[in-house]
């Protein structure tokens, strides 16, 4: 009997504990998903997959350590001693989960002269940051903006760029080549080809377009798109024709 009266204890006092940490998940998924992964960026760049690592684990591990370890026979001073290194357990591990989170998260989406490419805080190389433009953010913790890469300076820099993608350092990750988005809108519009050629191409795919173009309002023809690479996926963007503003996120690979 009285080893029944203790689990129950301990059954409620995990309970208990499982309500908190589901409290504080909610809270980490609206930093998340609202600021840090916003869509479309939670399914381009693996945010939700992430995050639902993250949090099973944490909601999961402190509640089972809780069951583990409460025991009101216990003296006071060691019951609080054990939960609170269980409480610091448990927001290390969550820490440590969100800061993970927050390297891997996207910072920028960069016009790549021809394409749109996700960048995330890791991709950044840290080497280059010196030469970053005052006007831009490199890391902004209020989600992803929009820039674009500027003209090379001559054809020695544009070599060199070129040498350093191939190993690795993609253009779009390059600090020293950001500028902000207004000053390439001309070079977007020059590179975008119109959402009714895209229909053309995809022609199994014309009902989920028009879905998307509904979504925002416009017709087909008022619309022009640009493909995206994200960190294991490939997108479409749809832009307004006149002042290349980014409208709208589609799931389809239109390189």
């Amino acid at each position: 009997m009285f080893s029944v009266f203790i689990w129950k204890d301990r059954l409620r006092a995990s309970g208990i504990h499982l309500a908190i940490s589901l409290g504080m998940a909610a809270l980490a998924a609206m930093l998340v998903f609202a600021v840090w992964y916003p869509y479309p960026y939670r399914e381009i760049s693996g945010g939700r997959e992430l995050f639902l690592i993250v949090v099973t684990v944490d909601v999961i591990l402190g509640p089972l350590i809780t069951l583990a370890v409460f025991n009101r026979t216990k003296p006071k001073a060691e019951l609080h001693r054990d939960l609170v290194v269980v409480a610091l357990i448990q927001l290390s591990a969550l820490a440590y989960g969100l800061w993970t989170m927050a390297v891997a998260r996207p910072v920028h989406l960069v016009f790549e002269y021809d394409r749109f490419r996700v960048v995330h805080a890791v991709d950044v190389p840290s080497e280059l940051m010196g030469r970053l433009p005052p006007e831009v953010e490199a890391f902004p913790l209020g989600g992803p903006t929009l820039l674009a890469l500027r003209p090379f300076l001559d054809e020695n820099e544009q070599i060199q760029a070129t040498l350093a993608a191939l190993e690795g350092v993609q253009l779009s990750s390059r600090p020293d080549l950001w500028q902000p988005y207004p000053l390439a809108r001309q070079r977007v519009l020059a590179a975008a080809k119109p959402v009714v050629s895209l229909k053309q191409r995809f022609a199994d795919r014309v009902g989920e377009i028009d879905a998307v173009v509904a979504r925002i309002g416009r017709q087909p023809d008022t619309l022009v798109y640009l493909p995206m690479a994200g960190r294991n996926s490939f997108w479409t963007v749809f832009l307004d024709p006149n002042s290349a503003e980014v409208l709208a996120f589609m799931p389809l690979d239109s390189f």
